[in-house]
């Protein structure tokens, strides 16, 4: 494959297939983070959120079990190479939470939306991957690190697995537990148990995480080129993909690019396959603006924590990484705080 379709193909092909799963997952099997907290908050039904359980206790078995035949090097992942920020990690997660709110999705489910033939997401993700840009690496990123010093190479253990190895503890062991452990829990009710499409696609977007670290994985090991080994998520990777088509001429395909155009393709086969498929606008300027709002709070905030809900939600999560349960705490609580201030207002009730 490497001869035929060269190393930075080949990754974004990984992306590609991976994204393609993802966007299915959302639009077929109604995987969604926001509506996920949405439904636990307000609608009294947990299935979707114990369908992300699904997904990360899957990905996180799955994850170890690479680790486990050296066809994985966790060590290498930004989750665990970096040095964890604890308050970078907080503000951003409340940051991308409250704009995931306002947006009404986030990332991955603007992309989703996207691929069904809502306009409105056109805009969400055009000022998401522009807004992380900018904070990234454009004029506030020099602000980013004196205000949030990023320290690479970390000596000591950034995940769980890390940690309990050094006392003796094998990766395998503390996934398995991790991840099984997250598995029972989230079929602990009846009524989940009895929905088997939650169950299967929640399953399907952890197996695309893990395809991504063995896909990119594989390639940085057998090629040439100094390929990232990195896996999904929606904040970077949109600018990236947003920077390529300007300048594909003279760039080069990745993972990042591969796996945004794989999600908005595989929404819009999950789409069409449902009968979904529609044209829509925004005929509220308000309600743009907002989501414009929420957006450009995405960006930033998944920079600042270093990934968004799938990049920590479930990608930090498989390799157990310490931002991840913090980050997803954050997240929740920024999304619950916007959807407060939507649904009921911040007054007291009279």
């Amino acid at each position: 494959m490497l001869e035929t379709l060269g190393e930075a193909n080949t990754v974004a092909f990984f992306g590609l297939l991976g994204g393609i799963a993802l966007g299915l997952a959302a639009r077929v099997g109604r995987f969604c983070t926001l509506g996920a907290i949405e439904d636990a908050l307000y609608g009294g039904d947990d299935r979707r959120l114990r369908m992300w359980g699904i997904a990360i206790g899957v990905a996180i078995i799955g994850t170890h079990l690479a680790i486990s035949v050296d066809l994985f090097e966790s060590g290498e992942t930004a989750y665990l190479n970096l040095v964890w920020n604890p308050l970078a990690t907080i503000i951003g997660g409340l940051l991308f939470g409250y704009g995931m709110a306002l947006s009404g999705n986030c990332g991955y489910g603007a992309l989703a939306r996207l691929g069904g033939g809502d306009l409105r997401s056109f805009v969400i993700v055009l000022v998401m991957g522009l807004s992380a840009y900018f904070v990234m690496s454009g004029p506030l990123a020099h602000a980013r690190v004196w205000l949030f010093p990023v320290e690479t190479d970390a000596t000591s253990s950034q995940g769980f697995s890390q940690f309990f190895s050094t006392v003796g503890v094998s990766p395998l062991v503390t996934g398995l537990v991790a991840g099984g452990a997250l598995l029972l829990l989230s079929l602990s009710k009846a009524d989940m148990r009895s929905s088997p499409l939650y169950i299967f696609w929640g399953a399907v977007v952890g197996l695309a995480i893990v395809s991504g670290w063995l896909g990119t994985s594989w390639v940085a090991e057998v090629g040439f080129e100094a390929e990232p080994i990195e896996t999904h998520t929606f904040a970077a990777p949109i600018g990236d993909t947003i920077f390529y088509s300007m300048t594909a001429s003279g760039n080069a395909l990745s993972f990042s690019v591969g796996s945004v155009v794989g999600v908005v393709l595989g929404a819009a086969l999950g789409s069409y396959s449902k009968g979904h498929f529609r044209w829509e606008a925004c005929e509220d300027p308000r309600e743009l603006r907002r989501q414009i709002l929420g957006a450009a709070f995405m960006g930033p905030g998944a920079i600042l924590a270093i990934g968004c809900s799938v990049g920590q939600g479930i990608s930090a999560f498989s390799v157990l990484a310490y931002s991840a349960p913090v980050a997803f705490a954050a997240i929740f609580a920024g999304a619950m705080l916007g959807l407060k201030q939507l649904i009921t207002g911040f007054a007291p009730a009279e």
